[in-house]
């Protein structure tokens, strides 16, 4: 009976992640695409929506990689990305590996200033990631590239949300540290 506990679990993973990146698989904010359409060296207004849209998708991957429950979940939701690539009906279908390409140029980014120690604050980080791909390139003291790590933190916090909407919330006792609940002891 257990095989078919675990096909069923994997099913239901599937299914959750696929409605998980299908519900953040949504256009970008009109007011933000026109902000960096109007920072965008040559006021490309695709170029602005293209940048959000890849932020939006780093962001379903981010949150899943730093706040799932289960270890499966990232893997699950990085195949429905990949899926949600493959029928984007917005990437021409000759242009689809070079989508990927650029996608996983953004993701790494972002995740490095995620994963980085550095001791300037992580928002204007981020913000000079979207600005650096947006042809802008600043310094982390402009106000501009705060205002554009604030779109992205954004987009952070709702795939989080959305996140834990969908898959859980960890639920800890006030008394007991996250490290000490992974480790069993108590």
């Amino acid at each position: 009976m257990a095989p078919r506990m675990d096909f069923l679990a994997a099913w239901r993973l599937r299914r959750h992640a696929a409605s998980y990146v299908r519900d953040l698989w949504v256009e970008p904010n009109a007011a933000d695409v026109a902000w960096l359409t109007s920072l965008e060296p040559n006021d490309d207004a695709d170029h602005a929506r293209w940048e959000l849209r890849y932020l939006r998708r780093a962001a379903i991957l981010l949150a899943a990689e730093r706040d799932a429950l289960d270890d499966r979940t990232p893997a699950a939701i990085a195949r429905a990305v990949t899926r949600a690539f493959d029928g984007d009906a917005g990437v021409a279908h000759d242009r689809a590996a070079v989508a990927r390409a650029q996608f996983n140029e953004r993701l790494a980014s972002y995740r490095s200033v995620l994963l980085s120690r550095e001791a300037t604050p992580v928002t204007p980080r981020l913000g000079l990631v979207l600005l650096t791909f947006l042809g802008r390139p600043t310094s982390a003291s402009d106000p501009v590239a705060m205002r554009a790590g604030t779109i992205v933190q954004d987009s952070l916090a709702v795939a989080g949300d959305a996140l834990r909407t969908r898959f859980g919330t960890a639920q800890l006792p006030e008394d007991v540290a996250p490290s000490v609940a992974a480790s069993g002891r108590r």
